[in-house]
C-alpha cells in the first residue's frame, strides 16, 4: 500500500521539477558541451592554446553548460577612465541568432589599450533579445592563463563569461559595465 505522505512528497517533487526553466544548465539538448565550445572557440581564435582550454574548463566547472555564445571583436583603452567597444554574433544552441554590439565605460586603476577577439559564453539566456541590456562587471578580477582571460558579468539570472585573446598592453583593475545593443553606438552609456 502506498503511503499518503510519500505520494504527496512525490507530487511536490514533480511539480517543482516542472517549473524549472527549459534552459537549465544541465539540459543537454539546449546547452553546449565542453568539447563543442572548445572546438568553436578554437575555430574562432584560429589556434588552440593550453590557456584557452584551461579557461574554458574553468568556466564549465564554475558555471556549467552555456546555452549560447557570442563571437566578436573589440577594442578598449583606459587612462583611469576607460572605454570598450565591440561587435559580434550571438548564437544560441536552440537555433536563435542575433547581431550584437557592445560598449561600456570603466573607472579604476587602469592604463593602456588593447584589441581582442572575444568569445563570450552565455548562461541562462531565455531568448536572443534578452542580451540587450547593461551587464556590470569587474575587469581586474579575472582569471588569466596562457594569453586567455575570462571574467563574469551577471544580471537578472543571465551570466556572461567573455574570453579575450588579443594584442596590446593594458594593466590595472577597473569596474564598469558593458551595454549590449541591437545597433552600433559611439555612446558608451
Amino acid at each position: 500500500m502506498i503511503d499518503r505522505r510519500q505520494t504527496l512528497q512525490h507530487l511536490a517533487a514533480v511539480a517543482a521539477a516542472s517549473t524549472l526553466p527549459a534552459f537549465a544548465a544541465d539540459d543537454k539538448d539546449s546547452t553546449y558541451d565542453e568539447d563543442s565550445i572548445l572546438k568553436a572557440a578554437t575555430d574562432f581564435f584560429g589556434q588552440t592554446t593550453e590557456g584557452l582550454a584551461k579557461v574554458i574548463e574553468k568556466a564549465f566547472k564554475e558555471q556549467g553548460r552555456p546555452n549560447a555564445y557570442v563571437k566578436g571583436e573589440e577594442a578598449s583603452a583606459a587612462i583611469t577612465v576607460g572605454l570598450r567597444y565591440g561587435d559580434g554574433e550571438l548564437l544560441m544552441k536552440g537555433g536563435g541568432a542575433a547581431k550584437v554590439y557592445w560598449a561600456g565605460p570603466s573607472i579604476g586603476f587602469d592604463l593602456g589599450a588593447n584589441a581582442s577577439k572575444v568569445f563570450t559564453l552565455v548562461y541562462h539566456l531565455p531568448k536572443p533579445s534578452a542580451i540587450y541590456q547593461r551587464f556590470p562587471g569587474v575587469d581586474g578580477s579575472l582569471y588569466y592563463v596562457g594569453g586567455a582571460g575570462i571574467n563574469y558579468q551577471r544580471l537578472n539570472g543571465i551570466t556572461l563569461a567573455p574570453i579575450r585573446l588579443g594584442v596590446g598592453l593594458r594593466a590595472g583593475a577597473s569596474v564598469g559595465y558593458i551595454h549590449y545593443r541591437r545597433e552600433k553606438s559611439i555612446n558608451p552609456f
